[in-house]
Order: C-alpha cells, then structure tokens, then sequence
C-alpha cells in the first residue's frame, strides 16, 4: 500500500480540557476545550481507514459533516482545504507562518477563533483553528476520499483514547475513569514532549546487531517504520537493497528518500520479520526537525493496525494487544511500479502520477498521465485508492490487467507483479 507521512511542527494554540468536578457538571454551552457531551464518560466514535491513516467524522460549528486524520502530535486543529468553508467563511483573526517536513518553504494561514466541533459524542467549544491559505498538502488525492483536515494532539491529551482498527472505532474516555486490565494488552511507558509522544518498547536487528530506538508513536503516519539518520550518530545504516520513493508529504512539501527492509524488528515484546522502513532524505525531514528532542524516527500505522492500541497520554503509557491473524502479515510495497493520484469529484477518477523505471507497468507501456477505468475486470470506480495499491502488491507473480484512458483512446495493458523491494 502506498503511504502517507504526516509530519508537521506547528504553533501551540489550544485550549485543554479542564477537569475538575465543577468543570464537568458545567452545561455544554459554557464549557472550554474537549470534552464528552452530556457530561458521559466516555464515547465511541467510528472511523474510516484509507491509505493507512485515520479519518474522522467532524462538524465545524454548523457546517456539513467534514473528514479530519487524526493524528496523534499535531498540536492544532488544521483546515487544510480552505474550500470546505466558502459557503460559511469562518471569522479569521490573523496570519501565521507554519513549518513542517517537506522540501518546500514556509506556508501560510489565518486562525479562527471561538468555533464549535463535533465528533460523535466529542465536543470542543471555543476551539481555534487554524486554516492554510491554500490547500497545498492535496491529501484528498493521496489518500481517495475527500480530507478537510488535520487534528488530534488535544483529544490524547485529555483523554484515555483507545484505537479498534479491526471494528474501526475509537473509544474515548474520560481518565479517571479509565482503569487499565492485563486483559487489554501490555502497557509500555511513553514520555510526552512537545506535544509528541515517544517510546523506547522498539528494537531493530540487521543481522547481528540489535539497536533499540526512541521513536514518536503517530497515527499521521501510514507507514510501518521511518528512521531519521541524521538524528542520530549511531543510525541505521540504509539496506544494500533499496528503491528511491517519494515517502509522502509534509507541511512544507514532498518528502523524498528510500525504502528497504530491516530484517526482524521488536515492538514491545512481539517481533515481526522482513519490515519495510523509510529512511527520508535530510534536506526533506531532519534538518526541518532540529528542535525537537532526540529520536531515531516514528512508527506509523502500518504497523500500528495490528494492534488494538490504548493511548493514555495523562499517565504516560500506551497499551498494545496484538491481533493474532495480522502479526503474520507480510510487510509490502507496490509491485507495479505505479504511483496514483486520486481525482474528481468524489476521488474515484486514478490517473498515473509516476512510474518506476524498469518496473512492470513501465514494461507493459503504461505512462503517466494514463486514467486507469478497470483493474482485473474491476471498474476503478467501484474500488479505492486504497482497493488499487491492494491488488497492485498482491504477490510477485500475480497477473494484472488494466484498462485505461489515454488522450481519449482505450490502451490495455498487462503485466506480472514483481517485488521491487
């Protein structure tokens, strides 16, 4: 599956939660911050995953039900399409400057005060967002679905939130009512810095060697495992065999490096063979991040999906219970050697972006530019983006066929999967 890496440094603008008991027996209108409407406490609220990451349900003030990743470090709530607001253009009080990962320079944006969200039974009033003058992340065409924005770093902070990606639901509760069992999973200590939350429960093994790493949990993540060479003078060396890849999108643009595999990883006490990481190149990533605290990089939530993960930010540790049918899952990439963006109305329109030298698709005479109609007899239309890079890593060997528009003539194309990394 392709992925998409989330990896934004913003200005701290939040309102947190109060949480004594007068603040909870405080009528909903009169209330600050995020908090459980009805003065519940807890809350579920579905989600939806696509490209690996996170998608919630969310109403701003009385606006039409919008879709927001979230993430577990972003410390703002983040409009990134602008044109989900021009019917109702929110009140906007001053211009910012934001800086994030990516190759690109800095951006700009407006904040809007004083603002209502709704998600399910979660509430934030006088909420502050902020809103990109332009929509320059593009993450509706990366991930297939229609994404307004980005939040999440308030709701760990002030909640017990737990993550069911097999029910595709969130839970959410209140901390002095959450009550850890062993039954729930292992629990493992997290430290909270700068709004991110880090753990030391991963090791890596290359042959002999086995390096245990600090990285940042982050669900703004859908790969498995990044690692940030330049943060680190005892890094990881990159694979022998790799493959150069745009890794995904940062605040500030594209963000370029490599993939290989590490032979076997460590996640708390459960170990995983053959694991697709990220090294992103420096000039894209951690020469972005030099003020923030050490780490060797992040953990995304390919490899976070198998497992049902507890985060409980107020008392520092995550909890993580592995689902037994994904642990032998196998780690893998596209085999194509195609690269897709999603368009149209509804995000159903796939048309070539890149494609791989050398790969399967170059070989068959696909080109970029090309709108793919059918995969295997499938219309596009009736698949995800998600669906697409599904069928595209099957399994070296596996027959595809596909029907795409070119310049308005029908081209069909063939070609056999083959692992390029």
């Amino acid at each position: 599956m392709k992925t998409l890496v989330l990896v934004i440094g913003l200005i701290g603008i939040c309102l947190a939660a109060a949480r004594g008991d007068d603040e909870r027996r405080t009528p909903d209108k009169d209330r600050y911050g995020f908090f459980i409407a009805g003065n519940r406490t807890w809350t579920r609220i579905p989600f939806k995953l696509h490209s690996n990451l996170i998608i919630v349900p969310v109403k701003v003030n009385d606006s039409d039900t919008l879709q927001f990743i979230l993430d577990t470090g972003v410390s703002n709530t983040i409009v990134t399409d602008p044109a989900a607001f021009r019917k109702k253009p929110l009140i906007l009080s001053r211009k910012v400057k934001l800086n994030g990962a990516g190759e690109g320079g800095t951006l700009t944006a407006s904040i809007a005060i004083n603002n209502m969200l709704s998600l399910g039974g979660l509430r934030a009033a006088h909420h502050n967002l902020v809103i990109l003058d332009e929509d320059i992340l593009k993450l509706s065409e990366y991930v297939g679905t229609p994404v307004h924005g980005i939040f999440g770093y308030e709701i760990f902070a002030n909640f017990v939130v737990n993550v069911d990606f097999q029910r595709r639901e969130i839970m959410i509760s209140r901390p002095d009512k959450y009550h850890y069992r062993k039954r729930k999973g292992d629990r493992y200590p997290i430290t909270i810095q700068d709004t991110k939350a880090y753990t030391d429960a991963l090791s890596v093994f290359d042959g002999e060697k086995v390096m245990p790493l600090r990285v940042v949990l982050d669900t703004g993540a859908g790969h498995a495992l990044l690692l940030d060479r330049s943060r680190s003078t005892a890094a990881m060396p990159i694979p022998e065999k790799n493959i150069r890849a745009q890794l995904g999108r940062g605040l500030n643009g594209v963000i370029n490096g490599s993939l290989g595999r590490i032979q076997k990883i460590r996640f708390g006490r459960y170990e995983m063979d053959n694991i697709l990481a990220s090294f992103p190149d420096s000039i894209a990533y951690g020469m972005k991040l030099v003020n923030m605290p050490e780490r060797q990089g992040n953990v995304g939530c390919e490899l976070l999906r198998r497992f049902n993960v507890t985060f409980n930010y107020p008392d520092q540790y995550i909890v993580l219970k592995p689902v037994k049918r994904l642990m032998k899952e196998s780690f893998e990439h596209d085999m194509s050697g195609l690269e897709l963006r999603a368009r149209g109305n509804d995000f159903h329109k796939y048309y070539v972006e890149k494609i791989v030298e050398g790969s399967p698709a170059d070989m068959a005479g696909l080109l970029e530019g090309d709108e793919v109609l059918f995969v295997n007899n499938t219309s596009a239309h009736d698949l995800t983006i998600s669906d697409v890079y599904k069928l595209l890593q099957k399994g070296e060997g596996k027959e595809i066929s596909m029907l795409v528009r070119r310049n308005g003539q029908i081209v069909i194309a063939q070609f056999a999967l083959k692992r390029l990394i």
